[in-house]
């Protein structure tokens, strides 16, 4: 369940009001679905001038206030099906017709963050996401986001925008992101990182990357979650011990390299470690959402933000077993939290 803290981090009641009638009324057209692309020239914060290419995908009826949606290094432009892209999205269970994120309710946007592609071999700052993020909305004529719901990395993105351009943005919810990473978790990916380098040194890519998957895996859930999937003995393979969750993990590291550019995962995962904004230049209002067996965001290090954003910040508290990943897992939770920062009314699933 989410857990609101302290009364003096709560922001002003009205934020939570629903939407008038006439809004109502233009958003409940039929959805519709396009992607785009389109080259700006960007200076990044440690790499100069360079062009990038920004990738995006909207969702839902043109007229709708506008939601922009992020997620972690591995998340894309495309959250969901829709009758244009049927395809399965990295969001599905947070984006359908009911939920807080109802795509007949909201256009929601998505993108592909920088160096995803793999082409920018160069470092990557947060910063420079939340500034790409306000070129592509000058590019779609899009003044100002009703919100910017952002998950992991997309939540540091997002705490980055709302500090950089906070005229465009009336409330950001960060989910499992706080404002600087914590050591445990920069230790975490830095050795993710070696395993990697090993396998370039290895000539194996490919195994390389999947183990650094692997490792991420681990950091993402809890060992409350594998003693309750993965409890079955081990067995003797060809000679060799093979634990229960050892499929799982295979599986996870197959998928990933299938879809992600080696230099993508190391720009990326650099970048997160490469994150810091002060609380105090944050200048929209922020529902700061903590999953309390996160061991890469702990909950400490949300309830610092909230505090340090005073009368800006909220804090809710969700209690889960899936750690980082609990935004995807459990959309029962969240729905609650994304309907009161969004201003929706009635009843959800």
């Amino acid at each position: 369940m989410a857990i609101p803290l302290t009364r003096n981090l709560a922001m002003s009641p009205a934020l939570a009001q629903s939407r008038s009638t006439p809004e109502r009324a233009l958003a409940s057209a039929t959805p519709s679905a396009r992607r785009g692309e389109l080259s700006r020239s960007l200076r990044l914060r440690y790499a100069g001038q360079r062009s990038v290419t920004l990738r995006y995908e909207l969702h839902g009826p043109r007229a709708a206030p506008v939601v922009l949606l992020a997620g972690g290094i591995s998340a894309h432009r495309h959250v969901a099906p829709s009758a244009r892209f049927p395809e399965a999205g990295w969001a599905d269970a947070l984006v359908s017709a009911g939920r807080a994120l109802d795509p007949s309710r909201y256009r929601l946007l998505a993108v592909d963050y920088l160096g995803a592609d793999g082409q920018l071999d160069a470092p990557i700052d947060t910063a420079d996401q939340a500034d790409a993020l306000a070129l592509l909305l000058d590019a779609l004529g899009v003044a100002r986001l009703h919100a910017y719901v952002g998950y992991s990395y997309g939540a540091l993105v997002g705490l980055q925008f709302a500090a950089r351009h906070a005229a465009r943005l009336r409330r950001l919810v960060a989910v499992s992101g706080a404002h600087q990473p914590h050591p445990y978790a920069a230790a975490w990916r830095a050795l993710q990182r070696r395993a990697v380098a090993l396998g370039q040194h290895q000539h194996a890519d490919a195994q390389g990357l999947a183990l650094a998957r692997q490792f991420a895996m681990l950091s993402y859930r809890t060992p409350e979650e594998f003693a309750e999937r993965f409890a079955a003995a081990p067995r003797l393979v060809d000679g060799r011990v093979r634990c229960a969750a050892e499929d799982y993990l295979d599986a996870a590291g197959a998928r990933y390299v299938a879809r992600t550019p080696l230099t993508a995962y190391l720009r990326l995962s650099e970048s997160i470690d490469l994150h810091r904004v002060d609380p105090a230049t944050i200048g929209a209002p922020v529902t700061v959402v903590a999953v309390d067996s996160d061991r890469l965001v702990p909950l400490g290090d949300s309830a610092t933000l909230a505090q340090a954003l005073g009368e800006r910040g909220e804090l809710r508290v969700l209690r889960s077993r899936y750690g980082h990943d609990a935004f995807l897992k459990e959309p029962r939770l969240v729905d609650p939290i994304l309907a009161e920062a969004l201003g929706t009314s009635g009843a959800l699933p």
